[in-house]
Parts: C-alpha cells; structure tokens; sequence
C-alpha cells in the first residue's frame, strides 16, 4: 500500500489553549460571543460595544 501524505503524514500536535471565561450577560446570564467591536448575546439580544481608543500620536 502507498504512503498517507499530507495532511495525516504531517499532522503536528497543537498546544491546547487556555479556556477564556467570557463574558457574562447582565439581563439572561448566559454567556456572550465575542466579536471584533462588541459583546453580544444570541439568548436574548442584548449587544454592549467595545470601546474604542483613539491613538493621537
């Protein structure tokens, strides 16, 4: 039989990353997904941005 090449002949193991506690949501207290430029909450719809810094130099 040939040789498995590629992806399983390769496969290197991945350090496990740290579990983030996210952050939590004030009006059903389930768990918010994080994006780019806020917090959101798929339960009840609540959405709390990111504040935004400016950099002036």
């Amino acid at each position: 039989m040939a040789e498995k090449k590629g992806n399983e002949a390769g496969k290197k193991k991945q350090a496990k990353k740290a579990y983030k506690p996210g952050k939590m949501c004030p009006k059903c207290g389930s768990r918010m997904a994080e994006h780019a430029d806020r917090y959101s909450c798929g339960k009840c719809g609540y959405t709390e941005f990111k504040s935004q810094k400016k950099s002036g130099a």
